[in-house]
């Protein structure tokens, strides 16, 4: 008989909710942005999401990071093709947020480049 795998927990909806709104703190995104190996962010993560009640280690929130990151870029990537039909995961709409398609979440600072700066014209 072969050895039997180990299998992950089931992660509840609300654990998963718990994960995207730590996850999606800037103050995260920038220190998994800032460092390849980011082994300490997800310990983080996890003490995060310890403390509001559901028992999740580091390896097993970057599971599931990485796991509604793909089911999200799978689903952007197809519905950016024209002519298919749209399409949708879990948690889409949370995701969305973090991945910067919310308005709210892209800086909306323009610079107007068509008026000339005031200390050029001076200098000039």
């Amino acid at each position: 008989m072969p050895p039997r795998t180990r299998q992950a927990p089931v992660w509840h909806s609300g654990e998963v909710l718990d994960l995207i709104s730590v996850w999606g703190e800037e103050a995260v995104q920038s220190q998994l942005r800032s460092s390849r190996r980011n082994y300490d962010t997800f310990g983080q993560i996890s003490r995060d999401i310890m403390e509001r009640g559901h028992d999740r280690d580091a390896l097993q929130c970057r599971s599931k990071v990485k796991e509604l990151r793909n089911a999200y870029h799978k689903v952007h990537d197809a519905n950016s093709r024209s002519g298919t039909a749209p399409a949708t995961c879990c948690f889409y709409k949370e995701l969305e947020a973090i991945f910067g398609g919310d308005p709210t979440s892209t800086p909306s600072t323009t610079m107007d480049t068509s008026e000339p700066n005031s200390t050029r014209q001076e200098e000039e």
